[in-house]
This record gives C-alpha cells, structure tokens and sequence, in this order.
C-alpha cells in the first residue's frame, strides 16, 4: 500500500536513524498470533498462483505460444511471496525497522504488474474494435508514457517511503507525505483506466468490424477485464483515501487502519485478480499472433500449422458485438479451410 508505513511501536523513538514513525498505518504492526496464521494462507495462495501461471507460461512456451503477461503475473506473485515472508519475520522482530521497511516497501511496489497487465489487455481491446485508431501512433505514445511514469512514480514512491524513517525534519517529512499521495492518487488513477478506455470503445461508433483474437467471447474478454479493474481500482482507491486522511497516533490508529481493511483491500483482491487470471485462461482469450503491427494483424493466419489449428478451433465458438450468427458446423469447417476475412 502507498503509505508512509507503520514501523515498530516502541516507547521511544530512537536516537539515530532509521526512526520509528509516530503515525499509523495500513495494518499496523503484524503480531504472531493473529498475522502469521493470516499471512501463511496468503503466502500459499500466491505460491499456488505463482506456479499456475509459471506452468501457463512455459506450457505455451513450448507450443510456441507466447504470453508474456503470464510471466508478468508470476513475477506479481513471487514479489507477493516475499511480501507476506517479510511481513511474518516482521511479526516477530516487531521492533526491527529495517524489516518493518523493506515489508511495507514490496506491499507498495508488487501490485503496479497487474495495473500494466490490465493495461495491455485494455489495449488489445480498443485495438480489436477500433484497429486505424488503436494502432495509432498517438494512442501507443499515449501507452508509453503511462508505462514511463508507472516507473517514475514507483521510484518516487520507494524513496519518500524509505527517507520518511530516515529523517525527523518537519519540511521533509511533508514532502515525503505529499509524493506519497501523489503516487497514491495516480495509481488509483492507473487502475480505473481500462474502465473509460474500453467502455469509451465500445460507445464510439465503429468504421470496420471487431477484429477477433484469441479465444471467447469479445464481451467476456471486457467482463473479465472490467472485473479485475474494479477489484484492483477498489484497492488501490481504499488504500488512498485513507491516506488523505489526517494522520493519526500510532498508538490510537483509527478503524480503516485495522489488519483487516489491510488484508481485504490489499492482498484478497490481488489474490482474487490472479485466480481469476488462471480459471479464465487469459493467455488464450488474450493471445495476439506474434510481429502484431498494424490493423488486421489480430485476425491474421499464423504460419504455423499447430498453432493455426489451435486458433482456428477456438475461434469458431467465438461471438463478438454486432457479428453475424454463428454458422453451422459445416460452414465453420469450410471457413476454416479457406475463409482469410476471420
């Protein structure tokens, strides 16, 4: 979460750097009896997740089928394994504060894989509906530069949560505090944007039809996607609003700061996101051919013959917006043959 941090609660703050805060936080500081049972279930859940989409991944690595968003959400998970072991070695040094550092630090820095990987299913969507647009350059600068400032603002945010223990000068606290915020605000931000990007697709009018790629339905790929932005943006914008509020002691935390708000909008709706992912096989409703470039690359042949059939099968199950009726079994087959429109 993108908070200034709760570090030990000690009786006085000690005399040399890095400091114990005086304000609460997400969480507060983890006991055994009550966060280490909690956190080992979320520490094999996202074990659990974390080998799913690693078998995912290298499974469809050896068909030739690559999806590295699976290996992005492996990455996810194994940035979450080493949250939850740092926050159970926190529980029992509660008055270390370099552990206390380095476990709020992977809570803040974890979640940013899955805003990006929403973000390039988001793009895979708006560029099937809308391909002259989608793969306009503007719309790809307008990508990179969210990704460039995903990673700035995570630099940022890392450094004024480190030097906020590090410090007792009032000025730089509060400017810790307000970059906090800031990169609070734009995650949350980052979150909620596959919601205006993929609805905004859908209501402006389009000049060609939807370009099919991968497996399912085209409205189930936006119902999966639209339900991971919603869980992601509800985490991300608890864990701001909370943030803008007042400060509170650390000895008197209020009740949005409790373990539970931090378990719930932290790690649950991450964990739900990741087996969401998994159940829903993201990496075939949301495979594009590889050298993708331009318009009419999403529904272009694969030259290979094994992965030709494999799309091929998949798609004639699927319906889009404003298609025709599915054909017969007999017209797909033929389709299949010798259609080159899919």
């Amino acid at each position: 979460s993108e908070t200034s941090g709760t570090a030990p609660a000690q009786q006085q703050t000690p005399q040399h750097a890095p400091y114990a805060p005086k304000t609460a936080g997400l969480g507060g500081t983890p006991t055994v009896h009550t966060d280490i049972p909690i956190t080992a279930i979320f520490l094999v859940l996202f074990i659990l997740g974390a080998i799913a989409h690693m078998t995912i991944f290298q499974l469809n690595m050896r068909r030739g089928h690559k999806f590295i968003m699976s290996g992005m959400m492996f990455g996810f998970c194994m940035a979450r394994i080493t949250t939850c072991v740092m926050r159970i070695v926190w529980a029992t040094r509660p008055r270390n504060i370099p552990i206390a550092i380095a476990a709020q630090i992977f809570v803040a820095a974890g979640v940013v894989l899955l805003f990006v990987v929403n973000l390039i299913f988001a793009q895979r969507i708006i560029r099937a509906a809308h391909p002259n647009s989608g793969w306009h350059p503007i719309f790809a600068h307008f990508f990179t530069v969210i990704y460039v400032l995903i990673v700035v603002s995570l630099i940022m945010l890392i450094t004024a949560n480190v030097q906020s223990f590090y410090t007792l000068n009032s000025n730089t606290k509060r400017i810790d505090r307000d970059i906090i915020l800031y990169g609070g605000t734009f995650y949350a931000i980052v979150s909620f944007l596959p919601f205006p990007l993929v609805i905004g697709g859908l209501i402006i009018p389009r000049k060609t039809r939807v370009e099919k790629f991968g497996s399912g339905r085209f409205r189930s790929k936006i119902a999966f996607l639209l339900t991971a932005a919603f869980l992601l943006c509800l985490g991300a914008c608890f864990r701001v609003g909370t943030n803008f509020k007042t400060p509170k002691p650390i000895n008197d935390p209020p009740t949005y700061y409790n373990k539970a708000c931090f378990y719930i909008f932290d790690l649950t709706v991450e964990v739900l996101v990741i087996f969401l992912y998994v159940v829903v096989r993201v990496d075939r409703r949301f495979h594009v051919p590889d050298g993708s470039k331009g318009p009419g690359d999403y529904s272009r042949r694969n030259a290979s013959d094994k992965e030709d059939h494999m799309v091929n099968r998949i798609q004639s199950e699927e319906e889009v917006f404003d298609d025709a009726p599915e054909a017969p079994e007999s017209l797909s087959s033929e389709k299949r043959n010798g259609d080159q429109s899919v």
